[in-house]
């Protein structure tokens, strides 16, 4: 069995920074930037898409899904090498949805994972 090193708090304190600014980069269709925050290696997996694996497969996922509108994010919470999102996207219609991110992170900072999740009200 492989241990992985947990993140440093200064890690994983810039890891925070990098999720944060990786849904101002989606919100302003900047996926070039949204690529310098995600590990060579990362995967996504989501409930609206196929799994992605590696950063071009990951950015090819989200320009083909790009959906117009705005992120709120209600909390992100940063425990070992994981930073939870949650919060709401909203189209431009003002039609939104709840959602859960996990981020995994490299020992870089770097984004290596997310899985996302969606409230759906019943």
């Amino acid at each position: 069995m492989v241990v992985e090193a947990v993140p440093s708090a200064a890690v994983l304190a810039v890891a925070v920074d990098h999720v944060r600014l990786s849904y101002l980069y989606l919100d302003g269709g900047d996926l070039d930037g949204y690529g310098s925050l995600l590990h060579a290696d990362a995967q996504f997996r989501r409930p609206d898409a196929a799994d992605a694996r590696g950063r071009a497969e990951v950015l090819e996922m989200l320009a083909a899904r790009r959906v117009v509108g705005a992120h709120e994010l209600f909390k992100v919470v940063a425990d070992g090498d994981c930073v939870a999102a949650v919060g709401r996207h909203a189209g431009v219609d003002g039609v939104g949805v709840e959602f859960a991110d996990f981020f995994t992170i490299g020992d870089d900072g770097l984004i290596l994972g997310c899985r996302r999740f969606y409230y759906l009200s019943p």
